[in-house]
C-alpha cells in the first residue's frame, strides 16, 4: 500500500525533506550517528520520522537533522517548523542573514524595504483579485497567494531588523 504524505503535516514535511536530500535517510542516520556518537539504524530513523506507533523523534534529533538539512542546502529544511508552529496558531518565517556588517546607511535600507513591501502588497492584491473573481480559490491560486504573503512577511521581519539596528538596538527578536 502506498503511503500518502500531507503537505501540511510537520512530520511528513520533515520526512520528505530528509528523503529528498542527497543520500536520504541513510545519510541522515550516518550524520546523526557521527554527531551524537550513538548509532541509529536508517530504518529506526525512518520510523521515528514517520511517527510510527511507539516511535518518536527527540527534539535533539530534530534540531540536528534541521542543521544537516540546512548544510545540505535543502529548500525544505525549515518548512517542518512552519507547519509545526501552524498547529498551535503560530507562524514562523525564515529570516535570511543581513549583509556582512549591516547596511552602510540603515535609513536607505528601511526606505528600500518599504518600497519592496508596497510592491508586494500590490502584487498580492492583483493575485487575490484574480483568484477571487470566481468566488473560489483553487490550489494553484492558493500557492501563488501564499508565496507572496510569505515574501511580504519576510520583508516585514527584515524591516524590523533594519529599524532596530538604525535605533542602536540588538538585532535579537526577544
Amino acid at each position: 500500500m502506498t503511503r500518502r504524505f500531507s503537505a501540511a503535516d510537520w512530520r511528513d514535511i520533515f520526512y520528505n525533506a530528509v528523503r529528498k536530500t542527497e543520500g536520504g535517510v541513510n545519510a541522515a542516520a550516518a550524520f546523526l550517528t557521527d554527531r551524537r556518537e550513538k548509532s541509529i539504524h536508517p530504518e529506526d530513523l525512518r520510523r521515528r520520522l514517520r511517527g510510527a506507533e511507539g516511535e518518536s523523534l527527540s527534539m535533539e534529533m530534530a534540531e540536528l537533522l534541521t542543521e544537516w538539512l540546512i548544510d545540505q542546502h535543502s529548500p525544505d529544511a525549515r518548512r517542518w517548523l512552519q507547519a509545526f508552529n501552524g498547529r498551535f496558531s503560530m507562524a514562523a518565517a525564515f529570516l535570511p542573514p543581513p549583509p556582512e556588517g549591516g547596511w552602510a546607511n540603515e535609513a536607505d535600507a528601511i526606505r528600500e524595504k518599504l518600497l519592496q513591501i508596497t510592491s508586494h502588497n500590490g502584487t498580492l492584491a492583483a493575485i487575490g483579485m484574480r483568484a477571487t473573481a470566481d468566488n473560489r480559490i483553487d490550489d494553484r491560486e492558493c500557492d501563488q497567494m501564499e508565496a507572496e504573503i510569505m515574501d511580504s512577511i519576510q520583508l516585514l521581519w527584515r524591516l524590523r531588523r533594519n529599524t532596530r539596528r538604525a535605533a542602536g538596538r540588538s538585532e535579537d527578536f526577544v
